[in-house]
């Protein structure tokens, strides 16, 4: 049974907090603990009126003081948002306070507004120096180095690099790191066949993974009944960057057929019905795609649904308080 994990995208739902949001996500985390799931993954999102998830490490930090061992990690830190060597300081510093249990997804992120940008302080070029920027934070924490600067704490610190990716370019990079990769199936299905092929057709095996390990995500809404799940998967459809709207019966029927199908498209990897019509979903992408981990996102706006969908999810996969065997993928 491979392991299962979860992306928590921190929704702010309409009518509700940032404070709310993340009150919730920390009863998520506590309960997918006991359920049995591997990782919990928070988001980097900034100028986005539905996401909580800005100050990702300081999340990281609180999500983990308040669970025991669930791995807590970045799904991820945009790494052309901050210097190498904060990040390396940030995570070496959640490391130490919660030793074996920290993970590390760094994504070159989307392009943002001019306004975001400036406020970022980000540079022109960011982007296309993510490459290196990601060499020299392995570099922070994989002593020694060439570098004259050393990340105290952080060097030598044990926290597993990933790269996140929702194309090609990210697979090669991973690959040819030999960094463990993550796909973004959930929302960027159109090149996931060919980032597989890619990631594991030129990955070079290092000492932080001696073969390929590929995690990918898939959206999951899971209810008593397809209907019910149907119904609650129509927030998702709805999202657009605001406040978590609520579900909507008949969404997808209110909207041109051309519009329709977009969102159809974009959702194609989605579990989304009962607990049988979910394992049966979940099932079959693990069959065609053959990934080593599955990280579940769920985009329902009430809460108490939201902990339901991934309560039944843990028991149509069975996961039993698993864990992998990951030895392969060694920090040091």
């Amino acid at each position: 049974m491979i392991p299962l994990s979860i992306l928590d995208l921190t929704p702010i739902r309409q009518g509700g907090t940032a404070a709310a949001a993340f009150h919730e996500t920390v009863d998520l985390a506590q309960r997918a603990e006991k359920w049995g799931y591997h990782r919990y993954w928070l988001v980097e999102h900034h100028n986005t009126p539905g996401v909580a998830g800005a100050a990702t490490s300081v999340l990281i930090a609180h999500v983990a003081a308040a669970t025991r061992t669930i791995r807590v990690g970045a799904g991820g830190i945009m790494l052309p948002n901050h210097a190498p060597l904060k990040v390396a300081e940030q995570f070496g510093t959640l490391a130490a306070l919660h030793p074996g249990r920290i993970d590390l997804g760094l994504g070159r992120g989307i392009h943002s507004d001019p306004a975001t940008l400036r406020a970022l302080r980000r540079l022109p070029g960011a982007m296309d120096a993510f490459p290196q920027d990601v060499q020299e934070l392995l570099d922070y924490f994989h002593p020694p180095h060439p570098l004259p600067v050393h990340a105290i704490p952080g060097e030598g610190a044990d926290v597993p690099v990933w790269i996140l990716g929702s194309s090609v370019s990210g697979a090669n990079l991973a690959a040819s790191l030999g960094l463990p990769f993550a796909f973004a199936a959930h929302f960027a299905p159109d090149q996931l066949d060919m980032a597989i092929a890619a990631y594991r057709g030129r990955f070079v095996p290092s000492d932080r993974c001696a073969a390929p390990h590929l995690m990918l995500s898939l959206t999951v809404v899971a209810a008593a009944t397809d209907a019910e799940a149907e119904l609650l998967f129509s927030s998702a459809l709805q999202a657009s960057g605001g406040p978590l709207p609520p579900p909507v019966p008949g969404y997808l029927d209110s909207l041109s057929p051309q519009r329709a199908q977009i969102i159809r498209n974009a959702f194609r990897h989605a579990a989304v019905g009962g607990p049988e019509t979910v394992a049966r979903h979940l099932a079959d992408f693990i069959a065609r795609y053959g990934p080593d981990e599955v990280i579940a996102v769920g985009q329902i706006f009430d809460p108490a649904a939201r902990r339901k969908s991934f309560e039944i999810l843990s028991r149509v996969h069975s996961p039993a308080h698993e864990r992998p065997a990951i030895a392969e993928i060694n920090p040091k």
